[in-house]
């Protein structure tokens, strides 16, 4: 039976890139993941959910707090 192309594609990943990601990964970034309860955190919740870009938004609303942060400690 023929590979399908996803197969194909994962196939190529693994023998070429998929170390070096993995690599580059450990080396060069870091994961903060985050655990929401939906009883008590469904507005968090619901307001992520509206968000296509999950991380850029949660970098962007962060970077407005260190410069909130620091416009006030001048």
């Amino acid at each position: 039976m023929a590979k399908t192309k996803k197969e194909i594609q994962q196939d190529y990943l693994k023998r070429t890139g998929y170390s070096a990601n993995k690599k580059y990964n450990k080396e060069k970034t870091k994961v903060f993941p985050i655990r929401l309860v939906a009883n008590t955190e469904q507005d968090i919740i619901q307001q992520l959910d509206s968000v296509e870009n999950k991380s850029g938004y949660v970098k962007a609303l962060i970077r407005e707090d260190i410069a909130r942060r620091e416009k006030g400690e001048k």
